[in-house]
C-alpha cells in the first residue's frame, strides 16, 4: 500500500491507472502491450537489416575475387547471406543447363555453352529470389504500420471513455465530484498520451526500416546483375555468324 501510494502520487499515468474502471484498464494494458511489441519488431529488424548487409559485404567481396571463375565458389559462411541466396539459385539453374546442353551437344564439342534463352531464364529466377529475399527481410513489419494506425485510436478510445465516465458519475453524484472530475480527466489525457508515444515511434522505425530494406533491395539487384554477367561472359556461346 505505501508503495502503491508513492507511485500514484509521482506518476501520473500510474495514477490514471489506478483510477480507471475495467474497459480503461484494458486500454492502458493494450497500449503497453502494442508499445513493447513495436520496440521488439523495431530492434529485431534493425539487427536483421545489419546482420544481412554485413554478410553481403563479405561475399559480395569474396565472389569479386572469383568473378571469371563464377561457377565455382566456396563458400563457408552463414546459409541466411542474401547475396549467398542469389548466387546458389543462379549457380544452380546454370549448372542443370550446362549439363543438359552437354549432354546433348555434338560429340566433338568438348563443352557447353549458354545461350540467350538459357540466360534469360537463370536470370528469371534470379530475381524472383530478389523478391523472396526482401519478402523475408520484410516480414512481420506491417505491425509497424498497424501500430501506427491502431494506437492513437486506442488513445482516443480511452479519452472518449474518459469524458463519458466522467460525466456520467457527475450526473448521478449529489455531492463533491471534484476527485471523479480529475480521475476522468487524467485517464482521457493519460491514453492519449500512451497512444502518441506507441505510435511515434513506430512510425519512425517503420519509415526507416522501409527506406534501408529498399536501398538494399536496389543492392540485391545490382548484385544479381553482376553475378549474371559474369556468367554470361564466361559461358555465353560466342556469335560468329
Amino acid at each position: 500500500m505505501f508503495v502503491k501510494k508513492i507511485l500514484s502520487h509521482s506518476n501520473p499515468f500510474f495514477n490514471a491507472f489506478i483510477n480507471s474502471d475495467t474497459l480503461g484498464k484494458g486500454i492502458f494494458i493494450a497500449l503497453i502491450l502494442l508499445s513493447i511489441v513495436s520496440w521488439i519488431i523495431i530492434l529485431f529488424k534493425v539487427l536483421q537489416a545489419r546482420t544481412a548487409e554485413s554478410s553481403a559485404s563479405s561475399f559480395s567481396q569474396l565472389f569479386q575475387e572469383h568473378k571469371y571463375n563464377p561457377l565455382n565458389i566456396e563458400y563457408r559462411g552463414a546459409l541466411e547471406n542474401p547475396f549467398y541466396a542469389l548466387y546458389r539459385t543462379m549457380k544452380k539453374y546454370a549448372v542443370e543447363i550446362l549439363n543438359k546442353n552437354r549432354r546433348f551437344a555434338p560429340q566433338e564439342s568438348a563443352t557447353s555453352y549458354l545461350s540467350k534463352a538459357d540466360l534469360a531464364f537463370i536470370e528469371n529466377h534470379v530475381f524472383s529470389e530478389v523478391t523472396q529475399q526482401i519478402k523475408h527481410l520484410e516480414k512481420n513489419l506491417f505491425l509497424l504500420s498497424t501500430i501506427v494506425s491502431l494506437a492513437p485510436f486506442l488513445g482516443l478510445l480511452g479519452t472518449v471513455w474518459g469524458i463519458l465516465m466522467t460525466f456520467s458519475e457527475l450526473h448521478g453524484s449529489s455531492g463533491s465530484a471534484h476527485q471523479m472530475v480529475l480521475g476522468g480527466l487524467s485517464m482521457a489525457l493519460a491514453t492519449t498520451v500512451l497512444g502518441l508515444i506507441d505510435a511515434i515511434p513506430a512510425l519512425v522505425g517503420y519509415n526507416y526500416l522501409k527506406n534501408r530494406l529498399h536501398d538494399f533491395e536496389m543492392q540485391l539487384e545490382n548484385f544479381a546483375n553482376e553475378i549474371l554477367a559474369s556468367v554470361e561472359m564466361q559461358y555465353r556461346r560466342v556469335d560468329t555468324q
